[in-house]
């Protein structure tokens, strides 16, 4: 006598196909942020470094053209208490930082007194710093135009999104 058959098993139930976020979506985003943090976070990272800045010095570059006034000068101390919650850093690795990007042959920055208060310091770009956060900028956005590359018009809007939602939600948990 033949054995019954097995029933076939039903497709498991994809929600995001359907428009629903899974149940377990926060672990699921972990999964994908965690590594993507590392190989891609870290390749922009390094295009921006150009091979010649730590990176520190980059995140300060980073914060005077993204927060500072006009995109070139910021107060030291501003640079890090913004630091500080990108890394574990201490004041005087930020001030070696400042100090190594001030003097030849990178001279990309001045550190100048403070007018409001002798003991703050103002970093600005020095001509040569606006060059190379020029040229910092083009060598990131070339290796995220490899990322985006086979992605279509939708995915890069999606992400875009994402992104921006992302960041503004993390900085109201601040």
């Amino acid at each position: 006598m033949a054995e019954p058959k097995a029933k076939p098993k039903k497709p498991a139930k994809n929600p995001v196909a359907k428009g629903r976020a899974p149940k377990d979506a926060a672990r699921l985003f972990l999964e994908h942020y965690y590594p993507i943090h590392y190989k891609a976070g870290i390749g922009v990272e390094d295009a921006l470094r150009g091979g010649l800045l730590g990176r520190h010095q980059v995140a300060i570059l980073w914060l005077i053209h993204s927060e500072g006034r006009q995109g070139r000068e910021m107060n030291r101390k501003a640079i890090e208490q913004s630091l500080s919650t990108w890394f574990e850093i201490s004041g005087a690795a930020i001030t070696k930082a400042l100090r190594l990007m001030a003097q030849a042959p990178l001279d990309l920055v001045t550190l100048v007194e403070d007018p409001a208060s002798g003991r703050e310091k103002i970093v600005s770009l020095t001509p040569k710093g606006e060059a190379h956060l020029k040229r910092m900028i083009a060598q990131g956005t070339a290796y995220v135009q490899k990322i985006i590359d086979p992605m279509s018009d939708d995915e890069i809007i999606g992400g875009l999104h994402f992104f921006a939602r992302i960041g503004s939600i993390v900085d109201k948990m601040k």
